[in-house]
Order: structure tokens, then C-alpha cells, then sequence
């Protein structure tokens, strides 16, 4: 690993605000190519994306997630999606016995690429009852994405604002026997 892929990797953070200027489509293709990069279970990669900057259909999936979010929190009131001018939604087919980690690993070079395109990003819950729900099902089909592909996440993506990132949190158990 180069000393650069190191640095990207701890210095990293999430990002929970951002400038609405739009992302660049050639930056949101080079994540997506990232993401299509990560390994997989037996190489079979059985992960789609679903790559939106359209105002629209990211307000839309926001709205959504924010429903399955109010359900065990119904006072909240607000964009799960912070703000983040762009999404990428990962789905995996849960016929691999890996898919989970399959498309858990294509949401971290995601958020590296991000990192290291100097755009800010951050994983979001509740893609997967997003997508099990009727209007997720109909998003699904427009896209030609199979029904039964379950949702891993959601990664936003943006300009951070100042002062959006979480701290830096080293607090894992780690052990080692050398």
C-alpha cells in the first residue's frame, strides 16, 4: 500500500453536511468504478449501484428513507441524506451467500474514493427497507435492477460544508499477539 492509500484511509471521516454544488458526473464515475473494483465472494460480484444526482429521485429516496427512519423515531423531521447533493445506492443479490459483505466492501471504496476525489461521504442506514418497500420495488424495475437484490446502503456524496466531518474515533479493541 502506498504511503498516499494509507493517509486516505485514516484520515477519512463521515460527512453530515454539504454545499449543494452539484457533483461532477466523471467523479461519481470514477467512485462507481471504484466500487465495481471492491472484491467479492468467489469473484461472482453480485452487487448493482444506483448512481442519482438527479434532484428528483435523490429527494425521493431521501423522503423514503426518512419514513422507515421515523418509524422507530417519529419525531424526526428532517434529510437523512444531509443535505448531500448526490447518492449512490448498493444492492446485492442475497442468492450469494457473501452479499452482504460483498456490497459492504464496494460501500468502503466508495467512501475512500470519495475521500480521495476530495468530495465528502457518508454511509446511510435503511437502504434495504427502502427498497423492500412498493415504491422501491417500482424504482427497482425502472431500472432493470432485480426485484430480490437487497439494499447494503446508502452512500452520500458532496461537497463537505465546513466544520461536517465526525472526529476522528480510534476506540476498536485491538490485540496483538506477535
Amino acid at each position: 500500500m502506498t504511503a498516499s492509500a494509507y493517509d486516505e484511509i485514516l484520515s477519512r471521516r463521515s460527512v453530515k453536511g454539504y454545499e449543494p454544488t452539484p457533483v461532477p458526473t466523471e467523479l461519481i464515475e470514477k467512485i462507481t468504478a471504484a466500487a465495481q473494483a471492491a472484491p467479492s465472494g468467489m469473484n461472482k460480484q453480485p452487487t448493482a449501484f444506483i448512481a442519482v444526482a438527479n434532484k428528483e429521485l435523490r429527494d425521493e429516496l431521501s423522503r423514503m428513507n426518512a419514513q422507515v427512519l421515523a418509524k422507530n423515531n417519529p419525531a424526526y423531521n428532517g434529510d437523512p441524506f444531509y443535505g448531500a447533493p448526490a447518492v449512490i445506492a448498493v444492492l446485492a443479490n442475497p442468492e450469494r451467500p457473501t452479499y452482504v459483505y460483498d456490497g459492504s466492501l464496494a460501500m468502503e471504496n466508495i467512501l475512500l474514493a470519495a475521500h480521495s476525489l476530495g468530495l465528502g461521504a457518508c454511509w446511510i442506514h435503511r437502504c434495504k427497507e427502502v427498497f423492500e418497500s412498493d415504491e422501491g420495488k417500482e424504482i427497482l424495475r425502472k431500472l432493470d435492477i432485480p426485484e430480490n437484490y437487497e439494499g447494503i446502503g446508502f452512500a452520500i456524496l458532496g461537497y463537505p460544508a465546513k466544520e461536517s466531518a465526525a472526529p476522528s474515533k480510534r476506540t476498536s479493541l485491538v490485540r496483538m499477539v506477535l
